[in-house]
């Protein structure tokens, strides 16, 4: 049997008694149950939603993972543009659609990367709103153009204002939200916006490295190194061959962990970006 399934549906088929169905299943949403002890996913979660809703339209973040973007927590609360009944993790949304703001992700009525993009710019403080933005971006690019005419189509929403702080600093470059928080620590620092996800080649044209962020004119970069690069002896060894021949190239690449001070980190980027000939 499906997992989550609707309780009443499963009686009725006689899949299942009223009885069976306390004793080993508990309820996810209304009539949606799970078995007990089962670690429900975010997508289970969301289809959850869709078959006790079925016109319902995810939205917000759980429609940006709906589109392909990761680094999402499975207890986050799901956004749903409904007139359904509030329940216990779900935020209901009374707002206005069009029929080209929504689509069907595997059969689940999702706002479109567009429209999804324009709800968490403006529904999310101005960094999580960047971080979440980068993410859609990066798993399912969409137009920022496309973004401005729908606000110009929805003039007067709620949370609009907070669009223009997030929008034109959305990269899909960004691999993690930690990346997406170098890059803005180095913008909001007064630096200039970094370049993402450089491929680095050697004077014969290899593959070096993809380097996270850096200014290519200066031979300056900034990687964001994540417990990966500190559990794995592959990984150490490669980080520390990589960085041999990147030196010999003449770049200058910062490495960053979770340890260390912001105010650190844009001090070492300055003053590279000073010794190489940037002028701000």
């Amino acid at each position: 049997m499906r997992i989550p399934f609707v309780g009443s549906d499963a009686i009725a088929a006689g899949h299942l008694t009223r009885a069976h169905l306390r004793s080993h299943y508990r309820p996810l949403y209304r009539d949606i149950y799970v078995p007990r002890g089962h670690e429900v996913s975010l997508r289970e979660r969301i289809i959850g939603v869709s078959l006790a809703s079925p016109n319902a339209v995810i939205a917000g973040v759980a429609a940006s993972v709906l589109h392909g973007a990761k680094w999402v927590d499975d207890d986050i609360p799901i956004e749903v543009v409904s007139a359904a009944r509030r329940q216990r993790g779900l935020i209901l949304r009374n707002e206005t659609l069009d029929e080209d703001e929504v689509t069907t992700v595997a059969g689940i009525r999702v706002t479109t990367p567009a429209r999804t993009a324009l709800d968490l710019g403006r529904h999310l403080p101005r960094n999580s709103a960047i971080a979440r933005l980068d993410a859609l971006m990066n798993a399912r690019p969409f137009a920022v153009e496309d973004v401005a005419l729908l606000a110009k189509r929805h003039r007067g929403v709620r949370g609009l204002r907070r669009l223009p702080a997030a929008l034109p600093l959305v990269d899909g470059g960004a691999e993690s939200p930690r990346e997406t928080w170098l890059r803005l620590l180095f913008i909001d620092a007064g630096l200039p916006r970094p370049t993402t996800q450089l491929v680095i080649c050697d004077e014969m044209g290899r593959y070096v490295r993809r380097i996270d962020m850096c200014w290519e004119d200066f031979k300056v970069g900034a990687e964001y190194d994540g417990d990966q690069h500190l559990t794995s002896r592959r990984q150490y060894v490669s980080d520390i061959q990589v960085n041999r021949v990147l030196q010999r190239l003449d770049w200058h690449v910062v490495h960053v962990v979770k340890e260390d001070r912001g105010a650190d980190i844009v001090e070492q980027v300055r003053a590279a970006l000073l010794a190489r000939g940037w002028r701000p």
